[in-house]
């Protein structure tokens, strides 16, 4: 199977830039996966798509502010940093800006000095492993510091934070957001658990491979990025419970979809886990927990589209890409939201 097929035309004007002032108020298009039937909604109708004992599995990972604006010590040029992932004994593996410049030895500032660091090593794939120095606790630092490490394709400022966060958020550790988690607010998941619905919550530190193009011609020869990700006994307890008394399964996001099909048995059961996981899911894979997802719309040739297609078939997917571009959907991490289903009723 070719990247290539998993590739549309998408205006970029459609590229949304700033949440809505509503989070609930993104439009929802309905997929039906079997047969490719739509609905347009809107995401506070979600409820009347949900049926007493069904499951929601949501990502609790909240965001990072990773951004890090500093500069070469002593008196050198900017220097820009992302933190990916902690290596423990203060050192993170980064991605440096401009990085020819700042090679094994280097010494950054950040904050007039409240935060220096010093790069350890320069790793095979271009990132940095650099070990900081700081007085008290380093989130704390980078509340101060940080910024919030938007996706390329976002040029606006982001004029409050919290808007990259799920209201659920909780687990400190992702590059980016799980986007699909954007859309809830606390009243419409109180709203969702009144009528029967449990909630799940899984964790899974979003790394900036999510963004990652695939490069290769064929999808097969794609290096999947690994992400850490856990589900707690109760969680496991909770879906393995709702697949039992036949309830569905619907996860939230790209993200917890990766993290229940990674941990799950052969026969659909989980149990608690915590690890790594660079589970590639693409046309073909069979899905062993998940019924439904509800997601955002994903990048042209992405491995998140490749996912969305596993559930409902490129066709389908495609399809509905391209009703969603002609009714004018916003895209991407703030734009709004798809629901791929295994029936549509109740629609309007």
């Amino acid at each position: 199977m070719k990247t290539s097929d998993f590739n549309f035309d998408l205006p970029e004007e459609l590229i949304a830039q700033t949440p809505l002032e509503r989070r609930d108020a993104s439009r929802l298009l309905v997929l039906d996966k079997a047969t490719g039937e739509t609905a347009h909604m809107h995401f506070y109708d979600l409820p009347k798509l949900l049926r007493p004992g069904d499951c929601l599995v949501l990502n609790d990972s909240r965001v990072l502010p990773a951004r890090l604006l500093g500069h070469r010590a002593p008196g050198g040029g900017a220097v820009e940093v992302l933190l990916l992932i902690d290596r423990g004994e203060k050192v993170w593996e980064c991605l440096v800006r401009p990085g020819r410049k700042v090679r094994t030895g280097a010494k950054l500032s950040f904050g007039d000095g409240a935060l220096t660091a010093e790069v350890t090593e320069v790793l095979e794939n271009g990132n940095r492993l650099i070990r900081f120095d700081y007085e008290g606790i380093f989130l704390e630092t980078l509340e101060k510091l940080g910024k919030m490490p938007l996706p390329p394709y976002i040029k606006a400022e982001l004029n409050d934070p919290e808007r990259y966060q799920t209201v659920y958020s909780r687990e400190v550790g992702s590059a980016a957001a799980p986007t699909a988690g954007l859309h809830f607010t606390r009243e419409l998941l109180e709203e969702i658990q009144a009528m029967g619905v449990r909630l799940a919550y899984v964790t899974l530190h979003v790394g900036l491979g999510t963004f990652r193009p695939v490069k290769e011609d064929e999808i097969t020869d794609h290096e999947m990025h690994s992400e850490y990700c856990m589900i707690s006994k109760e969680t496991s307890d909770i879906i393995n419970d709702t697949r039992k008394n036949g309830g569905r399964v619907i996860c939230v996001g790209t993200t917890s979809c990766r993290t229940i099909e990674s941990w799950a048995a052969e026969d659909g059961t989980l149990k608690e886990s915590a690890g790594w996981t660079n589970i590639f899911i693409y046309p073909g894979y069979k899905f062993k927990v998940l019924d439904c997802l509800i997601t955002n719309f994903h990048l042209p040739e992405s491995t998140l589209v490749m996912l969305v297609s596993a559930l409902a078939g490129r066709e389908h997917i495609l399809s509905a890409y391209q009703e969603a571009i002609e009714q004018r959907y916003r895209f991407f991490s703030f734009g709004d939201a798809m629901f791929i289903t295994d029936e549509i009723k109740d629609k309007r």
